[in-house]
């Protein structure tokens, strides 16, 4: 018996579960840990809601509402969806709680003791109209790289990382106001002094599973840079530090403690020590676009607090829709609540986990999702099942036959039946949920096969022993699914369950117990209903009308926006990158991509800019000229190692200015400011 400790990440509270949420996280970790129960092992699931950070202040400043408010209202919301979905859940809570404060400023006040939290003065922008500073999400201007309009974290048209102090023409969003830049005082995390052993942690960690793996291994070959803690903000956790009022604890340096705070609030109520579990096995199930976090800076921060690391870190990938994005500002999603109105919670548990393994991203189809439910859970499974209870209760009054003198068809049908809970419980136990599934499917179109070939309907005129085998290793392959479907679709388990007359508590091994001779079963009742093709059609209509209403909102938007800023230049009909979980960029034409001039250039000049930790000004020559270029580099590179450096550049930017200084293009670079270092190319060469 193993104690398993299994988390799922946090919903952020600023808005409902939509079905993205579940395929990559949820649903997974539920699997799981149903599965360890019924194996036998000891499992503390648990989860909150992640409810400080400025989208959500900002939220409530649009509203007119305090934060707590927002998040309480989206908390009520979650905790619905994932009810309603049958996670099995030890704990939910919030990161609001007392609790969690307690837990998270001791986290934050242990790390400072030890060193592993400095201060540094930085750069950031202040509206002397609020009289506040802004985090990045108060600011709103134009993106530096390519003109658009952007955040203060990063511009949504080119996706590219930003500093509010990087942006031009910024302003409060509060107030509309221009900030100006002001010297501020916050507290740094030592991750670049983690490099070496989380290096060690994530190449040495036979648990993680290579996308987590490859993911860290990237940014690890970059190296690590100190991480900025804490915010300038009321809507947090306020740091523990005298001289540090009127900051809070950065969202990514408490939200992880809620995986704790979850867990000792259970051990509050219960009295069984959460840290036993933590001990045991520690298993993180995530979305992919986190990975950083919990594959790096979560590991960081356990060994700075001489903690236990987690053993695995289960990243699902994206769900699409309709060969789309989902995106929630364009209304193009399927809410939890929405779905579970018009459907079984189970219908959507088993599509979104027999329709890709979770390693890689898929598509949600209405189309493909009518066709699953029909031809597997209808035909496959609920048809078996139909005709063997059928069967049953018509020809041996309802009792489970004598099974003697089988044949060689018999026998194989029915070692197959004795190996499937073993091949399906290594499957699961190894996180690969979907091939489970599909054991379990490919038995249950085995015992159609089989049905159909021994034919009982004649056979019980013929040869009542041919029929009584049939009827017998039938009903134990219906009690086998019902223990073994338990993880994927646990209500329709206990449905077969209560026809077949057992317990609806099993253990993983009941499924390789047979039903003894003289069982008595109930009645069949239908379990999977067939979807019609007018339910599709009406799911179908309801979604691409929500995208029309709101891409005419949009419309209206923008229509009020260009007239008040009638005299500004503007960036047509360019794609989006939304703030959502398991959203991509939007796909750009190759005529678009055409109109993009990269050329290699060399840095001949190189200057830090003053007061930018970040920023550095750079003359490179392209061929034909030499153009100044304004770069984020600086927080990874001297000026001096730059000059003579050739670097691939964005040349047909339209210009812009960057802390007063003019920039003509852009050095292509990843987002953690490594350049990319074409050293074999020709300077002013053209890139295809």
């Amino acid at each position: 018996m193993t104690k398993i400790f299994i988390s799922c990440a946090l919903p952020y509270a600023n808005g409902p579960c939509h079905l993205g949420h579940l395929r990559s996280t949820y649903i997974p970790a539920d699997i799981y840990a149903r599965y360890n129960r019924m194996a036998g092992n000891e499992v503390l699931m648990v989860c909150a809601t992640d409810e400080h950070g400025t989208p959500i202040a900002v939220k409530a400043d649009a509203e007119g509402k305090k934060p707590i408010e927002v998040a309480k209202r989206y908390h009520d919301m979650i905790a619905e969806d994932i009810r309603s979905c049958d996670i099995s859940l030890d704990n939910f809570t919030r990161t609001t709680d007392e609790l969690h404060y307690k837990i998270s400023q001791d986290f934050f006040k242990y790390l400072y003791d030890k060193g592993l939290i400095y201060e540094e003065t930085i750069q950031q922008l202040y509206c002397e109209n609020c009289e506040k500073f802004l985090p990045d999400r108060y600011v709103e201007g134009i993106c530096p790289v390519c003109g658009a309009d952007a955040r203060g974290d990063h511009c949504e048209v080119c996706g590219r990382a930003l500093d509010p102090i990087e942006l031009v023409e910024p302003r409060c969003l509060t107030c509309g106001n221009t900030p100006v830049i002001r010297d501020s005082t916050q507290y740094f995390f030592k991750l670049s002094h983690f490099q070496e052993p989380l290096e060690e942690y994530i190449s040495t960690n036979e648990y993680l599973p290579p996308n987590v793996r490859n993911y860290a291994q990237n940014w690890l070959k970059e190296g690590l840079q100190d991480w900025i803690m804490t915010r300038d903000m009321k809507w947090g956790i306020p740091v523990p530090l005298e001289g540090a009022e009127g900051k809070v604890i950065y969202v990514w340096g408490e939200a992880f403690i809620g995986y704790i705070s979850s867990a000792a609030q259970w051990s509050r109520k219960t009295g069984i020590p959460w840290e036993d579990y933590w001990d045991g096995h520690v298993v993180h199930f995530i979305g992919k676009d986190i990975i950083y976090h919990h594959s790096l800076f979560w590991p960081a921060m356990l060994l700075g607090h001489d903690c236990k690391l987690p053993d695995d870190i289960f990243a699902g990938e994206f769900l699409s829709l309709e060969g789309r994005k989902m995106s929630t500002s364009k209304n193009w999603v399927i809410w939890v609540a929405d779905f579970v109105k018009d459907f079984d919670s189970d219908l959507l548990r088993y599509y979104l986990t027999i329709n890709a393994p979770l390693n890689k991203d898929t598509d949600f189809s209405w189309d493909e999702f009518q066709r699953r439910i029909n031809d597997e859970l209808a035909d496959v499974i609920g048809n078996f099942l139909h005709r063997t209870f059928t069967f049953t209760n018509k020809f041996f009054d309802g009792k489970v036959p004598e099974y003697k003198n089988p044949s060689e068809y018999d026998l194989e049908f029915e070692q197959s039946l004795k190996e499937l809970p073993d091949k399906v419980g290594e499957l699961i136990a190894a996180m690969k949920f979907r091939e489970g599934l599909v054991e379990i499917i490919k038995t249950a179109k085995k015992g159609n096969k089989y049905f159909n070939d021994q034919e009982p309907w004649k056979a019980v005129k013929e040869d009542m022993e041919k029929a009584s085998n049939c009827l017998y290793l039938s009903n134990q392959l219906c009690k086998a699914m019902a223990v073994l479907l338990k993880p994927y679709i646990p209500n329709k388990a206990d449905a077969i369950c209560d026809i077949i007359n057992i317990s609806t508590e099993n253990t993983w091994d009941d499924a390789k117990v047979f039903l003894e001779e003289g069982h008595e079963i109930n009645k069949a009742k239908p379990l999977f209903k067939k979807i019609e093709d007018k339910v599709i059609a009406e799911q179908k209509e309801k979604l691409y009308k929500n995208l029309e209403d709101s891409d005419s909102e949009s419309k209206d938007k923008s229509n009020k926006k260009d007239s008040k800023e009638s005299g500004k230049d503007k960036n047509n009909d360019k794609g989006s990158k939304d703030n959502d979980e398991g959203e991509k960029m939007d796909l750009i034409s190759i005529d678009d991509f055409a109109k993009v001039e990269i050329r290699i250039g060399k840095i001949v000049e190189c200057e830090k800019i003053e007061k930018s930790n970040k920023l550095l000004k750079t003359q490179i020559d392209i061929g034909d000229k030499t153009i100044q270029v304004v770069a984020g580099l600086g927080k990874r590179y001297d000026p001096e190692d730059l000059v003579g450096k050739k670097v691939p550049v964005v040349t047909n930017l339209k210009p812009a200015k960057l802390m007063g200084e003019k920039s003509e293009g852009m050095i292509m670079a990843t987002e953690s400011a490594a350049i990319l270092t074409p050293d074999d190319c020709e300077i002013g060469e053209l890139l295809m």
